[in-house]
């Protein structure tokens, strides 16, 4: 696994669980709904890396008999948890806390001390978040953000970048939501402030969840890599047509890749073995995160045959 990874999830959780304390002890010494909420939601961002860093350990054991391909897809099953956590212990208690302030609201004691933490938490927060940025921009490349969260496979880095912004915005929303309810006079406003946080949270939660769920379900190489394997294989000597590719992440940086491929029929079968082995060697030098290749040799009409057998049976279940 990439250490870049590990040093963002590493920077977070140091920076959150400071945070954490410092805003637990503001909240209660002042009784603010706000700083509560945001204390509770360090200490789950805190649990949350360790969560990652869980599951990137996990996800590096060799392959065995009950999982053939590894185990590389758990990290994706623990950053789907992660999402998951975001929206229930983080969005459900604050957005809880708020309304219970609002309905039963009470003024800030002493809010200079939330101001405080408030402003040392954006300057740890803002380190954790330049040091996740930075990572992921440099695998963004020339590509959107939205595109490269779309496309990226490492669930860690996006992940932790998610976090810390929603973290930034909800500081914000903390010092303001204090801010009126001091100087307007109107404590309701440090609960709604609390509310605004959980659903800064609930949104944060939902986009992570939708991203690492594709990942689960199996998402495919970047289409460069397909292309330029697609070309490989028709350039291959002996090599009629390609008549599928097919790819599948199986870890950030394990992919799975299976050809089927219709040769010449005047090709022989010693060729065609050696034909095979140069293709899979020139694939896996060009593309080291091809760990998986599996070449199977098929006529192209028994290959269309299979196909559209295969459209006819889905159609059928479809319509039952």
């Amino acid at each position: 696994m990439a250490s870049g990874s590990k040093k963002v999830i590493y920077a977070a959780m140091i920076g959150n669980g400071l945070i954490a304390i410092t805003k637990f002890f503001a909240a209660s010494v002042t009784g603010s709904s706000a700083m509560l909420s945001e204390g509770i939601h360090s200490l789950v961002d805190t649990g949350n890396q360790g969560l990652l860093l869980y599951g990137m350990h996990k996800a590096r054991r060799p392959a065995d008999d009950k999982h053939p391909f590894g185990y590389g897809t758990e990290l994706y099953f623990w950053a789907f948890v992660v999402a998951i956590l975001i929206f229930a212990i983080g969005s459900g208690i604050s957005i809880y806390e708020g309304i219970s302030k609002v309905l039963e609201p009470h003024p800030v004691t002493d809010p200079t001390i939330n101001y405080v933490v408030l402003g040392l938490a954006m300057i740890f927060e803002g380190v954790a978040w330049w040091i996740a940025f930075k990572e992921f921009s440099a695998i963004k490349g020339k590509r959107s953000l939205v595109e490269a969260v779309r496309d990226s496979k490492d669930p860690t880095i996006f992940t932790v970048l998610f976090e810390d912004s929603a973290a930034m915005l909800g500081l914000v929303v903390a010092f303001v939501g204090i801010w009126l309810a001091q100087y307007l006079d109107i404590p309701e406003l440090d609960g709604v402030a609390s509310i605004v946080i959980g659903v800064i949270l609930a949104i944060t939660a939902m986009l992570l969840a939708y991203e690492t769920k594709g990942l689960l379900i199996g998402e495919s190489a970047a289409p460069e890599i397909v292309a330029a394997i697609t070309e490989l294989a028709n350039e291959a000597e002996g090599v009629d047509k390609l008549n599928e590719i097919r790819t599948l992440h199986l870890g950030p940086t394990e992919v799975l890749l299976a050809l089927s491929i219709d040769f010449k029929n005047n090709i022989r079968v010693g060729k065609l073995e050696n034909t095979i082995y140069k293709l899979e060697l020139a694939i896996k030098e060009k593309y080291p995160e091809v760990r998986r290749l599996y070449i199977e040799v098929q006529n192209k009409k028994h290959h269309d045959d299979e196909v559209a057998k295969a459209i006819a049976a889905r159609a059928k279940e479809a319509k039952e």
